[in-house]
């Protein structure tokens, strides 16, 4: 009875644990399998989103500036109790509309796992609005740079690193390379803990809007130069997220590259990370920023190398997001169920005494367990 007890748990855990987080499913691979997962495309009325962000109340603002930036972002309630997050633009960004409706839909027709997905638009009068599935958990900025509670985790870090890329190489594979202003404000986490690249830079570049918003000494040298943004150029903005990762700071790449070149990079590391993070894996995402901040932008790696270096660092991949960020369970979507019955709990646990008990209590007999067990394995054949 053992044996097969021990058979049967195994079995049982095995079908019932979630595969590891980092796996991308058919969805990121350009699979439809999961597309029902995602709301469609809409385009709302000014008055529906109006009502949903409760007359653009201030107190709804979810934007890092408030009021003062040029585009205010909401956190918004459909009437299905869906939460947005709706993006208003100034009334002088896109004075082209059918402009505006083409980019929204082409971005919107994107559905990925690793985004914050657009949803719909709203193109009234001179109203442009762009509305996104809403990330109830805060920036990697917020948590990088402005963390009220423990540091983020090196697992976790690694982890953010990697799903950006795959949501990039994603946007590569669907013909959107191009992303505007990527930066740590970009990168969203949803209820479950997971990192998500906002839609909203997927937008091509409006009449007032700038491809880069942030310091100039965090700009890609090339468009310093000519003023266009390039897939290589946002890999430049990628190595610069790797040393937010890194330090937990916003460095400035030329200051972060002499320390590298000065073989000084253990200085790049947040003092938090010390003695979490083995040396060779330090150095190894070291190198990786260097290699994406390299001035000249072909000798830059891609989105697919990136995903491939980045996957081979990973730590604790079972390990749920909302674990290592340390987000209450009940705040997230628990992949495991809210209540297990007593068999359910001792094959969690894999304890094979306690399931061997409870199997003899409802009179479980080991010859009709092996004959079920056959005839599941024929039907499945």
């Amino acid at each position: 009875m053992g044996a097969r007890c021990s058979k049967f748990s195994f079995c049982w855990f095995h079908s019932h644990l979630k595969p590891s987080v980092l796996e991308s499913s058919d969805l990121e691979n350009g699979g439809k399998s999961d597309r029902n997962a995602f709301p469609s495309f809409t385009e709302f009325s000014f008055e529906q989103l109006r009502a949903a962000t409760s007359g653009f109340s201030s107190d709804n603002i979810v934007s890092e500036h408030g009021e003062k930036a040029p585009n205010v972002v909401y956190k918004g309630k459909l009437d299905n109790d869906r939460w947005i997050a709706v993006k208003r633009f100034n009334r002088l960004a896109w004075p082209d509309s059918r402009q505006f409706l083409e980019e929204a839909r082409t971005v919107g027709s994107l559905r990925s796992e690793r985004l914050a997905n657009l949803i719909g638009c709203c193109c009234e009068a001179e109203e442009r609005l762009l509305v996104a599935e809403f990330m109830p958990h805060e920036t990697l900025a917020k948590h990088l740079f402005h963390r009220e509670s423990q540091p983020m985790k090196w697992a976790m870090r690694l982890r953010v690193a990697l799903y950006l890329a795959q949501a990039l190489e994603y946007c590569g594979s669907k013909g959107r390379a191009l992303y505007h202003d990527l930066n740590a404000y970009r990168i969203l986490f949803d209820k479950d803990g997971n990192p998500r690249l906002s839609c909203f830079g997927l937008m091509k570049n409006s009449r007032d809007g700038k491809s880069y918003s942030t310091n100039l000494a965090f700009t890609p040298p090339e468009y310093l130069r000519t003023g266009r943004v390039t897939p290589e150029s946002v890999v430049y903005s990628f190595g610069t997220l790797l040393l937010d990762l890194l330090s937990g700071k916003h460095i400035p790449p030329s200051h972060a590259l002499d320390l590298i070149r000065g073989k000084n990079f253990l200085m790049l590391m947040d003092s938090a990370l010390e003695g979490h993070f083995s040396k060779d894996d330090g150095t190894e995402l070291v190198r990786l920023a260097s290699r994406c901040l390299q001035y000249e932008a072909r000798e830059r790696p891609n989105a697919k190398s990136l995903v491939t270096a980045l996957m081979s660092l990973q730590k604790e991949t079972e390990v749920p997001s909302y674990v290592l960020m340390g987000i209450r369970e009940e705040t997230a979507s628990s992949t495991l169920p809210l209540s297990l019955t007593p068999f359910g709990e001792a094959c969690l646990r894999m304890d094979l005494t306690a399931i061997h008990e409870i199997l003899e209590k409802i009179g479980y007999k080991d010859d009709e367990g092996i004959a079920n067990e056959d005839f599941v394995s024929e039907s499945k054949n």
